[in-house]
């Protein structure tokens, strides 16, 4: 089997003797990492690492990494970069006084998303999401959860899905399908909310659950979106059909979208901008991952999540781009890196753990992503030059990924395949 050799490293980020599940609390400023370091990989996993002293003399292919860190590929665990088209339109208008809320009244928002979705065909928008998943692996992300909910019709979120499901089949990295057919109510709907929710029910989630096109279940369920009852019979129809549930909860208001989703056994609450103590104490009750979009409080200019509140109480908290036209148009984690550390008080190691090893978690991938662990997959990038780890969010406008490593191989960035 090919081997590849790495050298001279720095730093080995994240880098596990015993592969843990989810780091919480207290611990998730605790970065396991081994310092002038060598990495073994072979065929598409890792087989070895540790001190030069003990670094291998031989291999089919080898990489100086002096001065170099070494990091596990970040894991992107909340997307929607299946679109049709920006809204640069809408940022302008949000200059000038408009909020989120009063954009989507108009008719703007997600539902301009979706009736530009509805109008583009599945070619294009397959042809314009890959540029996007390749600029995501060109930032060092090497796996990713993409949602539907720029359809809001039963063809055309069964047509995002099926770009999802095209995806899946040409990506270097693994990607989780996530159903969002409740991510807002159409315009044609406005005054039949009970008739949306039962097209989401009744003729959506059947047929993507006999194509098998998503793995999760997800619901808006927020202020001027989906109440927790209707919620909550969208995530126990989804169950119905082997989806779980995963929920976009609390960004505009304390919606109760947190609660509904603990006591559905969602695998991820995200946005959380709205978080106070009865959140907390739910996410506590069980195992629902809370995860934070620092990206979408930076870019809407709203209140970031209350990141310092959550891990001091003994949460895993789990770090994502919310990579979307309209509230966080960037994929690029490093940011969001950057921002949880300068915004919401993060340790860098904290926000490392967050967008690494919990972002698997947050997609049920920690056995084989989100960390340097004999025996997973060999997704990894190399930086540049670098004082510390620190220096990743301190140096928030710079690309410090120099080289991307997917399924033990080297990944030629531009031509989008690896490399040998």
């Amino acid at each position: 089997m090919p081997s590849l050799l790495i050298r001279n490293i720095k730093t080995l980020v994240q880098a596990e003797t015993n592969p843990r599940a989810v780091v919480r609390g207290a611990e998730m400023a605790e970065l396991p990492v081994v310092h002038q370091a060598f990495l073994l990989l072979e065929d598409d996993r890792i087989a070895a690492f540790g001190p030069m002293e003990n670094c291998p003399e031989r291999a089919d292919q080898v990489i100086d990494a002096s001065g170099r860190l070494v990091f596990p590929s970040w894991c992107d665990s909340h997307t929607h970069i299946v679109f049709a088209a920006t809204r640069e339109e809408e940022f302008v208008a949000r200059i000038q006084g408009l909020s989120y809320e009063e954009i989507a009244r108009r008719g703007g928002g997600i539902l301009n998303s979706a009736l530009r979705l509805q109008q583009t065909s599945e070619d294009e928008l397959f042809e314009n999401a890959y540029k996007r998943l390749m600029e995501v692996v060109s930032y060092g992300t090497g796996a990713i959860e993409i949602k539907s909910g720029y359809g809001l019709t039963v063809e055309s979120e069964l047509k995002m899905l099926r770009v999802i499901r095209r995806l899946k089949a040409v990506s270097p990295i693994p990607i989780k399908a996530t159903f969002l057919g409740a991510h807002a109510i159409p315009e044609n709907y406005k005054n039949r909310r009970k008739e949306y929710v039962d097209l989401v029910v009744q003729k959506m989630l059947p047929q993507v659950a006999e194509e098998g096109l998503a793995d999760y279940c997800d619901v808006f369920c927020d202020r001027g979106f989906f109440t927790v009852a209707e919620t909550e019979r969208i995530l126990q129809a989804g169950w119905m059909y082997g989806l779980k549930p995963k929920i976009h909860a609390n960004e505009l208001d304390y919606s109760g979208g947190v609660q509904v989703g603990v006591a559905n056994h969602a695998i991820s609450v995200d946005h959380l901008e709205y978080t106070e103590t009865a959140e907390i104490k739910s996410l506590l009750s069980g195992q629902t991952l809370p995860t934070l979009l620092p990206a979408c409080a930076f870019f809407l200019g709203i209140p970031y999540a209350p990141a310092r509140r959550m891990i001091d109480a003994g949460l895993p908290v789990v770090l994502a781009t919310d990579y979307n036209p309209g509230s966080a148009p960037s994929g690029r984690m490093a940011f969001v890196v950057a921002l949880a550390c300068i915004k919401m008080k993060m340790l860098p190691e904290e926000a490392i753990n967050a967008a690494t090893l919990n972002g698997a978690r947050a997609m049920e991938l920690e056995k084989e992503y989100g960390s340097i662990a004999v025996g997973k997959k060999a997704n990894l990038f190399i930086s540049e030059p670098m004082a510390s780890l620190a220096q990743m969010p301190y140096s928030f406008g710079s690309n410090l990924v120099e080289t991307v490593i997917l399924n033990g191989a080297v990944w030629n960035v531009a031509g989008g395949n690896k490399i040998g």
